[in-house]
């Protein structure tokens, strides 16, 4: 079973954190799941860019991201290369190390 480790981040996981994840499972669903509240206000319908995260190891193992991943990423602040959409990346084999960016595009949080 992958793992994904959670870098810290000083509002949804202060400590960071090392999960369990299932082969097909969204990125963002293995933290909701695991009480990290990544912002998702478009409801993981890939029509927004608040659950944006950077896929410091592993990003090779996910599947390619679609053109309309790609169209919303460039909306996103601080794209890098290894940036994805985290209702969008499902978990692979591979254990992934991801960082979630300390802002969105979103000026007030929807508190999911």
């Amino acid at each position: 079973m992958p793992k994904i480790v959670f870098l810290p981040h000083a509002d949804l996981c202060p400590e960071g954190a090392a999960v369990e994840a299932e082969t097909g499972e969204t990125v963002l669903d293995v933290a909701l799941r695991n009480g990290i509240d990544i912002e998702h206000a478009c409801e993981k319908s890939c029509a927004c860019t608040t659950c944006h995260v950077i896929v410091r190891e592993g990003f090779d193992s996910l599947e390619e991201s679609t053109e309309l991943e790609d169209d919303m990423l460039d909306k996103a602040w601080g794209l890098e290369p290894e940036s994805r959409l985290g209702c969008q990346a499902r978990v692979d084999d591979e254990d992934l190390v991801v960082e979630i960016p300390r802002y969105t595009v979103n000026m007030v949080s929807e508190g999911h």
